[in-house]
């Protein structure tokens, strides 16, 4: 249905939750990098928020206004049919996130997000990817640091190891960046929430197909020195290895049987300690609410780390794969990881799902599956860095 209707609707493109700290570089990079005749719209609550930064963005008066709020479903049913993809940068999704995905899904209409929340990727793929699939949706999670680097780095890597064999790709993470006060908000209430997870992911298990005659796994690892990184390598809990093999179990390419393992890399060992009882200690203040809510105070949403700042930051994540007797080493590298790059995968994924040929894909699907090499091709060409390091 989003295929047919696209030239009823209009706009191509609608930025939901413009206003607040991502959704305004999003904004920005949008209004900077957007095609002409791209039809596209801000939306949020406050109509004077949104008109005050269409007034601020270069050629800002061909940019359609939209207001819509997470309380009022009717206004997000509303938003939903007058585009073709929504791009949400509203969180906690777990919270504020599933009316909006019920609304496009009901559409036929493409969704990406933010998320980093796999209890809100479950529920979503439950409730709603059977619903998406008949009406042509493509729901597309964790569009931004988290997941594209990882997803796309593996897809990346994976492309340049044999075929028809097993084959491994362990990740390695470093960064050096801030985060805002939403980014905060949404790690805490998923740590403070792991009953819930658990029992969202046991009951996704229950409803998604099995894999018949191949596997894809991310397996628990254990810290260790990786003298291919030159770093120690911390396993990462985050939500990407996930992304990464739900990629692995749609694509044939991955081979008959796929593993992958996410680290932090750490050079320093005191560091990679203090790291570790960092988070174990993040993850228990997150239970005590009194605490979780000290802690979120400290960042209000909408707060973020300064141009200077993100000026500053960096990121790279570096794959080794191994398959078939060839062993590749691969980079994926840019700026601030956070909001300057994650506006940067978030704007390009809304544009790749709206205006590229991709393939023929609808439901809960990765940026592998769903963009695969054309978004790979759009961050390249817009300055993202993906790079082959050795093949051996």
């Amino acid at each position: 249905m989003s295929r047919l209707n696209g030239a009823e609707r209009p706009y191509d493109i609608v930025l939901f939750g413009a206003t607040g700290f991502v959704g305004r570089l999003t904004a920005e990079y949008l209004a900077a990098h957007a095609p002409d005749g791209l039809r596209w719209a801000v939306a949020g609550r406050s109509e004077r928020k949104l008109e005050e930064l269409r007034e601020a963005l270069p050629g800002g008066a061909s940019v359609g206004v939209v207001t819509a709020d997470v309380a009022d479903p009717d206004s997000l049913r509303e938003l939903a049919r007058r585009t073709r993809v929504v791009a949400t940068t509203v969180g906690p999704y777990v919270t504020y996130g599933e009316e909006l995905v019920a609304a496009c899904a009901d559409s036929g209409t493409d969704c990406v997000d933010l998320t980093g929340e796999p209890e809100f990727v479950d529920l979503v793929y439950v409730r709603h990817d059977a619903r998406a699939r008949e009406t042509g949706a493509r729901l597309v999670h964790a569009c931004g640091f988290d997941s594209v680097p990882h997803d796309l780095g593996v897809y990346f890597t994976v492309g340049q190891l044999p075929e028809g064999v097993p084959l491994s790709v362990d990740g390695f993470v470093r960064a050096d960046a801030a985060f805002s006060g939403g980014t905060l908000a949404s790690a805490l209430g998923q740590l403070s929430r792991p009953l819930s997870m658990r029992a969202a992911a046991r009951e996704r298990a229950w409803h998604e197909p099995r894999l018949v005659g191949r596997r894809a796994s991310a397996p628990a690892a254990a810290p260790r020195f990786a003298g291919e990184v030159g770093a120690w390598a911390l396993p990462l809990p985050t939500i990407d290895p996930r992304i990464v093999v739900r990629s692995a179990r749609a694509l044939e390419r991955y081979g008959p049987d796929f593993r992958y393992r996410h680290y932090a890399a750490v050079r320093r060992l005191p560091v990679a300690a203090g790291s570790v009882a960092a988070v174990g200690a993040l993850a228990a203040a997150a239970q005590v609410p009194p605490v979780r809510r000290w802690l979120s105070g400290r960042l209000e949403p909408g707060d973020g780390p300064s141009a200077e700042k993100r000026a500053r930051s960096w990121f790279s994540v570096r794959f080794v794969g191994e398959g078939g007797g060839r062993r590749v080493l691969t980079e994926v590298a840019g700026g601030d990881p956070g909001y300057d790059e994650t506006a940067r995968m978030f704007a390009e994924s809304a544009l790749c799902l709206a205006l590229d040929e991709l393939p023929e894909t609808a439901g809960q699907v990765t940026t592998a599956v769903a963009m695969g090499d054309a978004l790979l091709g759009r961050l390249c060409a817009s300055g993202l860095t993906f790079r082959t390091a050795a093949v051996v």
